[in-house]
């Protein structure tokens, strides 16, 4: 992962749900995705699933299937930022 996760996505994480992450949480779910991870959907399920538990907000399948989605018509690519992504996942709820 890149540079220092935005303080702003932090607080927008806590304002969303109600619990604070770290720098060092978003990193450590971060570091295990893989260029693969965004090809394969059961990867991505995975993924999805890690973040919801982290944050402690269930993500409904319909959106699920969204996220997925929208990663896939990417071709796997998404050229967003963690800040960028995590704010339109955070209009989601």
């Amino acid at each position: 992962m890149g540079k220092n996760v935005s303080k702003d996505v932090l607080n927008l994480v806590k304002n969303k749900t109600g619990k604070s992450v770290t720098e060092k949480d978003i990193k450590s779910i971060a570091d295990g995705v893989t260029p693969s991870t965004t090809q394969d959907e059961q990867q991505l399920r995975k993924l999805i699933k890690q973040v919801s538990a982290m944050v402690n907000v269930p993500v409904s399948e319909e959106t699920t299937k969204e996220i997925i989605q929208a990663v896939k018509g990417t071709g796997g690519k998404m050229n967003l930022g963690l800040d960028s992504l995590m704010k339109i996942l955070a209009k989601k709820k």
